[in-house]
Parts: structure tokens; C-alpha cells; sequence
């Protein structure tokens, strides 16, 4: 019991601290003690008003007010020792309290502009995980790791997308990218997850899925608005489903070697399906323990260094290749950073599916020596 008063009364102190105008304080004391060494007499009275200035930045209107009385007392007690006039020691001191004043309410918009955006974070946030929800490290039989950055600066979603459920048809996922950036595609990406999220449980069939959200679509999307997307699904053991609508092909990791899994037969995205008149084709290819595959947006593969060069995704993903798909993510999202210099131009989306090999299955099973593009199946 004797606890807790004992930290109430060591977290005060240290909270006072921590929010008190500390720098603009000791400025205003710098500034009164070159005054008593150099005796410049009322030159550096009006420089006290750098305090109050300083402390609007920072602090709130109370340390605001409190720093500019303590100038204007220490201003005024320099203006009678350096013997000014009481005019223009009145003059000055009323000069520096309308900064103060000043200060003070600009402090006052500062805190208010504060709660404001921390507001619109909160609902930033919410709306990220009522999209983009988390994902789990894993997911059926899956080892999975994601990782998502937004270009716009401040934002928490985009126009990339993704999500990843276990239905009773096995698990399945979309990774996808809404043409256009800002808030009209953060509608559209919301619009095609929803819909992904009750076909992904409703339809037995893979490219059901894909139909209903082309249907959505058309009814909801302009003439020259279009998604990008791979939905995939592991229906059974050993067998993993990919339909490819416009979107970069994912790549299969199997025995240390990337592979890129290509649709032999090219779909148009969703929502252009009626313009073109073509139809996606469900890809079959046979994912067993220990192989891998990375989904992702082309905010990755087209950010560029300063020598315009695209970000090798592919060898990227060679290097840090491991079993664990979250250190893998991590590396490939770093790497991906410093290629472009700290900063990306477009959203950019890394999902990363593993099976875990079985303690009781060698390394070296059968599996690895089938090609992975020569394994892949068609099915219109």
C-alpha cells in the first residue's frame, strides 16, 4: 500500500520537469548575465523577448506567461540599475509584454492544432485496423510476416492493399494496388477488402472470389479507375491457388532460389474487365514445407535510388531469404529505405507467406527438385 504515494510523489517532480520552459529560461538568464558583465545597459533589455518567443514553441500558455513575467521583472530590474530613462524602460517593457501576449496565444493555437491532429491520428489509426487489419505471425498452416508503409507523410493508409483470412475454404489473400493515391483510393482499396472479406468465406471457388469483386467494382468505380491485385488461396496441403489480375508477379522462394510466378496468361485489373472482355485464369503450383512466397506493390519494385535505378526485389529477397518471414520482411523494408534514401514516393506493400518445414521431413524432399515454373498449372 505504501507504494503507490511513494511513486505518485517521485512521478510529479519529474513530469513538472519535463514541461517546464527550461531552454527559454536559461536563455533569459544568458542574456541578463552578458548584460551585468558587459554593461550594455538597455541594448539587451529587449532581447528578453527571445523567451517568451522561444517558450511558444514548446510549452504551454501557462510556462509562456510565467517566462515572459519573469523577463519583464528581470528587464525592468536591469532598465534601474543601467540608470534608463522611465520612459524608454516603460516603452521597452511594455514592448516586451505584448510578446509575451503574443506568445502566449499562439502558444494557445499551437496546443489547440496539437489536439486536433492527435485526434485525426486516433481516427487514422482506427481506420487503419478496421482495413488494413494486423495480421497475425501465423495463419493456418502459415508463417506469415507483413509490412506496409504509406508515402504520404503522416498517413497510416494508402491506396495499397491487403488482407489475409482462414475461411472455411482454406486460407486466402489479396495483395493489391488502387490506381491513384489519397482519399479516393483509400476508398477503393476499403471497398475491394470488404468485398474480398465476405466473398473470401461465402465462395467455394477461387475465382468467384475475384468475380464478386469485379462486380463491385463496376458498379462502383469510374471508367478510369482500376485495382491491380493477387488473391491466392491454399485450398489443400501442398497446393496453393493464385489468380494474377494486372498486378507484378509474386515470387516463390524454394531451395534458395527466387523464382517469379508469371501468368502465362496476362488478366486485365479489376474493374477493366469490361472493357477488355478478357477473363482471369486460376494458376496451380504445388507450395510444400519450407517454400515461400512474397507478394507485394509496385512501390517497391519502382522506387528508384539517386541514379534512377529500381530497387532489385528480387535479388533482394536471395540475400535475406530465412525462415523466419518477419526477419526476412524487415531486412527486404530496410534495404528497400536505404536504397531510396530514406524516404518512399509511393505506398509500398511486403507480405511474405512461409510453410514451416516439419521436424520430421528432411530438408531435401522431392518437392525441391521440381521446377517451379515447369509445376504451374492453368485453369481458365
Amino acid at each position: 500500500m505504501s507504494k503507490a504515494p511513494h511513486h505518485g510523489r517521485g512521478h510529479w517532480p519529474r513530469q513538472l520537469v519535463a514541461t517546464a520552459p527550461v531552454l527559454p529560461i536559461l536563455i533569459v538568464f544568458v542574456i541578463v548575465l552578458v548584460d551585468l558583465i558587459c554593461g550594455s545597459g538597455m541594448t539587451s533589455v529587449p532581447l528578453l523577448a527571445v523567451g517568451p518567443a522561444l517558450a511558444a514553441t514548446t510549452n504551454g500558455p501557462r510556462g509562456v506567461l510565467c517566462v515572459g513575467l519573469l523577463a519583464a521583472a528581470l528587464g525592468a530590474t536591469l532598465g534601474v540599475r543601467d540608470g534608463g530613462e522611465d520612459r524608454e524602460l516603460a516603452v521597452v517593457l511594455a514592448a516586451l509584454m505584448a510578446v509575451t501576449l503574443a506568445s502566449v496565444l499562439a502558444s494557445s493555437l499551437r496546443g489547440r492544432r496539437e489536439r486536433v491532429l492527435a485526434a485525426v491520428r486516433s481516427v487514422a489509426e482506427a481506420a487503419q485496423h478496421a482495413l488494413l487489419q494486423p495480421v497475425p505471425a501465423t495463419v493456418g498452416p502459415f508463417q506469415v510476416a507483413v509490412r506496409y508503409s504509406a508515402a504520404a507523410a503522416e498517413a497510416r493508409i494508402g491506396g495499397d492493399l491487403y488482407a489475409l483470412v482462414s475461411t472455411p475454404y482454406g486460407v486466402r489473400l489479396i495483395v493489391g494496388d488502387v490506381r491513384g493515391k489519397g482519399l479516393p483510393a483509400v476508398g477503393t482499396a476499403a471497398l475491394v477488402l470488404g468485398v474480398f472479406r465476405e466473398a473470401a468465406y461465402d465462395e467455394p471457388d477461387l475465382l468467384a472470389v475475384v468475380a464478386r469483386i469485379e462486380r463491385s467494382l463496376a458498379r462502383n468505380l469510374g471508367s478510369d479507375d482500376f485495382v491491380t491485385a493477387v488473391v491466392a488461396g491454399y485450398p489443400r496441403a501442398g497446393q496453393l491457388e493464385v489468380v494474377n489480375c494486372g498486378h507484378a508477379p509474386p515470387l516463390l522462394v524454394r531451395d534458395s532460389v527466387v523464382v517469379p510466378v508469371d501468368p502465362d496468361l496476362p488478366a486485365p485489373p479489376l474493374g477493366l474487365r469490361t472493357l477488355s472482355g478478357e477473363s482471369p485464369a486460376l494458376q496451380v503450383l504445388p507450395f510444400a514445407d519450407g517454400d515461400q512466397l512474397l507478394l507485394y506493390t509496385d512501390g517497391v519494385t519502382e522506387a528508384r535510388n539517386h541514379g534512377r535505378e529500381f530497387y532489385p526485389l528480387a535479388e533482394g529477397l536471395a540475400r535475406h531469404a530465412s525462415e523466419e518471414p518477419a526477419r526476412t520482411v524487415t531486412a527486404l523494408h530496410d534495404e528497400l529505405l536505404a536504397h531510396v534514401g530514406g524516404r518512399l514516393h509511393d505506398d509500398a506493400a511486403l507480405l511474405l507467406l512461409r510453410i514451416p518445414v516439419a521436424a520430421e521431413t528432411p530438408v531435401t524432399g522431392g518437392i525441391t527438385s521440381c521446377s517451379p515454373v515447369d509445376a504451374v498449372r492453368h485453369r481458365p
